[in-house]
């Protein structure tokens, strides 16, 4: 039997399955100097993107009996995994869960931006009536540059294929690539040609992956999509872009600070925006639970 602490929280059909095997599971969020009592006394703890398990905390679980991580989502940067691993401890994923979530809520950016669907829902609890402002364009026949072929880029790929639309990608890891209908090109080639550009790699801190630079470089009216990770986009340089003209609008699910703080991000309408919500469905969520069960099988 196994002590979880699932700090960011589990599904309850998830939490129940654990119990059922006979392990014992703690679903209280714990911060600070709590967190790290916790950890000392756990085998096994779950997180999403709030918890981050950085030395202080890889330190206290390695005092106790903590044996494996889990990261209920896709990526890690909440975690320092070479450290955890140098202390002897797991660390894993749910790669596969939340794919096709990610993939429907950057589509569904793409579609709000293109019709003025955001802004128009705001306008109109506002009593305007801004028909003729509100003029689109239509997601056939343009180009989608993808930036990371993993995954989701490739679910997005397909939905977008299906609406008519070219793809475009550039792969950052060789995930096995082989597509007919998607081209790869360099990276100067998609941001000159895309109408749509959406990331889908991870940030390794630094050098955000697109920049100023990187933006002076793409079409007049492009859109700029990014449910991947706050960081891989200079949120600064995106604002100074779309009030300039030169990007027609953008679209984040993710921020440099979350909770979301960014006052400048907040007053451009052209920017449509969620709270880190990728993997927030029931079907993902449910996904992710079974996911960590048969990690949880496989350790313990």
């Amino acid at each position: 039997m196994a002590l979880i602490l699932a700090n960011d929280g589990i599904s309850a059909k998830a939490e129940q399955e654990l119990k059922d095997l006979g392990h014992e599971v703690d679903a209280k969020k714990y911060q600070g100097d709590a967190l790290l009592a916790r950890l000392a006394e756990v085998d096994c703890v779950i997180v999403r993107s709030a918890t981050k398990l950085r030395t202080p905390e890889v330190d206290a679980g390695a005092k106790g009996n903590l044996k494996l991580i889990i990261r209920g989502g896709v990526g890690v940067d909440n975690i320092d995994v070479d450290y955890a691993v140098s202390k002897g401890i797991e660390v894993r994923n749910t790669p596969c869960a939340s794919s096709n979530a990610v993939a429907e809520l950057a589509l569904g950016h793409m579609l709000s931006l293109a019709r003025h669907i955001g802004e128009a829902n705001v306008t109109m609890r506002q009593g305007k009536w801004l028909k003729k402002q509100y003029s689109g364009i239509e997601l056939s026949g343009k180009t989608l540059g993808l930036i990371g072929f993993g995954r989701i880029a490739k679910l997005l790929a397909q939905k977008c294929i299906a609406l008519g639309m070219n793809i475009e990608f550039i792969a950052t890891h060789d995930h096995g690539i082989d597509s007919d209908t998607c081209r790869q090109v360099d990276k100067a080639c998609l941001l000159e040609e895309s109408d749509f550009i959406s990331i889908h790699v991870p940030f390794a801190g630094g050098k955000p992956m697109i920049g100023e630079e990187e933006i002076k470089r793409m079409k007049d009216g492009v859109y700029i999509i990014n449910c991947a990770r706050g960081g891989v986009i200079d949120e600064d340089a995106l604002v100074d872009a779309i009030r300039s003209g030169k990007v027609a609008g953008a679209a984040l699910d993710v921020f440099v600070n979350e909770p979301f703080d960014n006052d400048r991000i907040a007053e451009c309408e052209r920017i449509s925006m969620t709270p880190h919500i990728g993997a927030a469905t029931k079907e993902a969520q449910e996904r992710i639970g079974d996911e960590i069960v048969d990690i949880i099988k496989e350790k313990f």
